[in-house]
């Protein structure tokens, strides 16, 4: 089993930046793959970033392309997000995920086994 807990969300005016941090536990080293998710209300949950746990290939949701970063640090089992830019429409609920096994669906949320409870984002004008 893997526990993973979010943190670092919270309210910011549009335009500006927030970090999101994720702590993995629990047995690791099956992880192939972290990312970031986020669920708005009345929207369906959406992929935002994910990262290749050996040589760290990123990938990205084209809404978030250039503002936000992914990134780890496989010592410490953390993954961040790095959120620039901040629209309104980031506005949602944050989740951390990982996935044991290989698929070309990085950013589909089907292909993720493991879930935190989400972090609060909000970005307003």
């Amino acid at each position: 089993q893997v526990q993973l807990v979010e943190s670092g969300g919270g309210s910011v005016q549009a335009g500006g930046s927030l970090r999101l941090s994720c702590a993995a536990s629990g047995y690791t080293v099956r992880i192939t793959y972290m990312a970031w998710f986020r669920q708005a209300p009345g929207k369906e949950r959406e992929g935002v970033a994910a990262i290749f746990r050996g040589p760290g290939s990123m990938y990205y949701a084209d809404s978030v392309k250039g503002r936000f970063t992914i990134s780890q640090d496989n010592d410490k089992n953390m993954v961040y997000l790095q959120m620039s830019s901040l629209e309104p429409e980031d506005s949602a609920m944050y989740y951390c995920a990982a996935m044991e096994g290989w698929t070309e669906r990085r950013l589909e949320p089907l292909s993720y086994k493991y879930w935190g409870q989400g972090t609060q984002v909000t970005a307003s004008l």
